[in-house]
C-alpha cells in the first residue's frame, strides 16, 4: 500500500498546484448553492432537512466529475508520461488506485466545503443528523462511482475532450436507467428480471435511498461493486494500450 500512498500523494498534491482545483471547488459550492436555495427552495420548503441539497448532486456530479477524471489517463497518454510512470516500482493496479483515490478525496474536499448547509439547516431547525451525515456518505459514494466510470473512459483516449463526452454519456445512461421512460421500453423488448436489472444499476435510485438516512447494504454494496468494476475495466483498458 505505500506505493498506492505515494502516488495518491504526489497527484493530490498536483491538483492543489494549479489553478483547476480552485475552479472546480468554487464552481461546485457555488452551483451547489445557487440549486439549493434557488432552484430547490430551500427556505420555501419549511423543513429542516437537506434534501433541496442533496437532490442536485447527481446533476452536479454527471458534469463536474468528468471534468476531473477527463485527465487522469488522457493527459499521461497524450504528454508520454504513462511510459514513465509505469516503468517505475509500481504495479498497475497501485497506479490505478492510487490515482483514483486522489482524485476521489479531492472530490471529498469539495463536497466537505459544503459544511455551511449543515450549519444553516441546524441553525434554522432540528434536523436528523444522522440522516445528512448518510447523504454526505451517499453523495461521496456516488461521485467514485461517476469517477471510476471516468477514469476508465480517460485510458481509451488521448483526447481530454472526448473521455470527458464519453464520460457524461455512460454517468448519464446509469444515472436514469431507473426512469420509468426507459423501464418501460426495456418492458417492451425484454423479460421482467432483465428490466428489473436495468433499474437496479441506477445511481439516483441507490443514492436516494442513502440519502433518505437509510444505509442498507445492498446500496453501499452497489457502489462499492461500480467502484471495482470500473476500476478493473480500467486495468484491462491500460494492459491494453501499452502498446498504443
Amino acid at each position: 500500500m505505500d506505493a498506492v500512498i505515494n502516488i495518491m500523494r504526489r497527484e493530490l498534491a498536483a491538483y492543489f498546484a494549479t489553478p483547476v482545483a480552485y475552479v472546480f471547488i468554487v464552481i461546485f459550492l457555488v452551483l451547489a448553492s445557487a440549486l439549493t436555495f434557488y432552484l430547490g427552495g430551500f427556505y420555501e420548503r419549511n423543513t429542516a432537512d437537506l434534501q433541496a441539497f442533496f437532490g442536485f448532486h447527481p446533476w452536479l456530479y454527471l458534469f463536474l466529475v468528468p471534468s476531473i477524471s477527463m485527465r487522469l489517463w488522457a493527459e499521461e497518454r497524450k504528454a508520454g508520461t504513462i511510459e514513465l510512470l509505469l516503468t517505475l516500482p509500481v504495479t498497475l493496479w497501485q497506479a490505478v488506485v492510487g490515482k483514483f483515490l486522489a482524485a476521489w478525496l479531492f472530490i471529498g474536499t469539495a463536497l466537505l466545503l459544503t459544511f455551511p448547509m449543515w450549519v444553516t439547516v441546524n441553525y434554522l431547525g432540528d434536523p436528523d443528523n444522522g440522516a445528512i451525515l448518510a447523504a454526505y456518505l451517499g453523495s461521496w459514494l456516488m461521485a467514485g462511482g461517476f469517477l471510476a466510470i471516468g477514469a476508465c473512459l480517460s485510458a481509451v483516449t488521448r483526447n481530454q475532450v472526448v473521455a470527458f463526452i464519453l464520460s457524461v454519456v455512460v454517468c448519464f445512461g446509469f444515472l436514469i436507467s431507473g426512469h420509468p421512460m426507459i423501464l418501460n421500453m426495456f418492458r417492451l423488448l425484454a423479460p421482467q428480471f432483465i428490466v428489473d436489472g436495468v433499474a437496479n444499476l441506477s445511481f439516483y435510485g441507490h443514492f436516494g435511498s442513502i440519502s433518505k438516512g437509510v444505509i442498507g447494504l445492498a446500496d453501499l454494496g452497489y457502489f462499492v461493486l461500480v467502484i471495482g468494476f470500473w476500476l478493473a475495466a480500467n486495468m484491462i483498458v491500460l494492459e491494453m494500450k501499452k502498446a498504443d
